[in-house]
């Protein structure tokens, strides 16, 4: 069977446009749409992990000088690209659940300056999350 790279590709953007959290910022989530984007960020953090490395190393370059930016940045973004890459899978695989993500920011790309933390794992959405926004407590 050949995988038809264009239905694929418009499916996934389709996919995309339809979960991203700006399209819904002021409605309430529906189960649905909390587990689509919790796939979809699974994806995207396990796809653009990589990207933990130049952050890093920026961000400690940026606070320091570039030798200690370089080394220590270098081995930080390998540890958050792993971890990154974990929490990506463990999104993917508890899609069903709705639960408050363990990463922030959510993907490396938002807030490009702020350094990667991880929250509790488990944290369920509750009603009074409105909506149950990717959110760092």
């Amino acid at each position: 069977m050949k995988l038809n790279t264009r239905r694929f590709t418009a499916l996934l953007i389709a996919g995309w446009l339809a979960f991203t959290p700006w399209a819904q910022a002021d409605e309430i989530e529906s189960y649905g749409q909390t587990t689509g984007r919790k796939a979809l960020s699974g994806m995207a953090n396990i796809g653009t992990s990589f990207l933990e490395l130049p952050k890093n190393v920026i961000n400690y370059t940026n606070e320091s000088n570039f030798a200690f930016g370089f080394g220590f940045g270098t081995l930080q973004g390998i540890v958050d690209s792993v971890w990154r890459i974990a929490v990506g899978v463990s999104d993917l695989i508890l899609a069903p659940l709705p639960t408050q993500p363990v990463v922030y920011p959510l993907y490396v790309w938002q807030d490009f300056e702020t350094d990667t933390t991880y929250g509790p794992i488990f944290r369920l959405c509750t009603p009074t999350d409105n909506p149950c926004i990717y959110k760092h407590q």
